[in-house]
């Protein structure tokens, strides 16, 4: 496993972490943080670096936003993991693109079990600073 760690001050440093996750080799992304930690806005800054005109938001009500076709957005606060299953989402992770998962950390055993390879991005805040650590499992 490789994990590398950055400390995010601004909106421009999270140009590290969309590099990692571009560098991972990986399009399946579990975002891991509490709420308001972060997730949505690196989604949306991820958005903006591939030179996508949609603004992403939060997919929280409608468990997933798709921008242009190249990147799909979960968010499994609200629905879970069962309403996740059962809408058959998981069958879009075999769509061409990347794959954000917003509260997707029950969804890690399913998608080991189906042999789908992953990356953890773990949001930390501490103060006004945030922690952002890239694990290429």
């Amino acid at each position: 496993m490789k994990s590398e760690k950055f400390e995010v001050k601004s909106i421009e440093d999270l140009k590290k972490i969309i590099d990692c996750i571009k560098n991972s080799g990986k399009n399946i992304i579990i975002l891991s943080g509490t709420l308001g930690s972060g997730k949505t806005t690196l989604v949306k800054e991820f958005v903006k670096s591939l030179g996508i005109k949609q603004d992403a938001t939060s997919p929280t009500f409608a468990i997933q936003n798709i921008y242009d076709n190249k990147v799909f957005h979960y968010d499994l606060y609200n629905k879970g993991i069962s309403e996740f299953l059962a809408l058959g989402l998981l069958e879009e992770f075999e769509k061409e693109g990347y794959h954000f998962i917003e509260w997707g950390e029950d969804l890690i055993p399913v998608l080991e079990n189906y042999g789908f390879d992953y990356l953890i991005i773990k949001i930390k805040i501490d103060g006004n600073k945030r922690f952002y650590e890239c694990q290429n499992l």
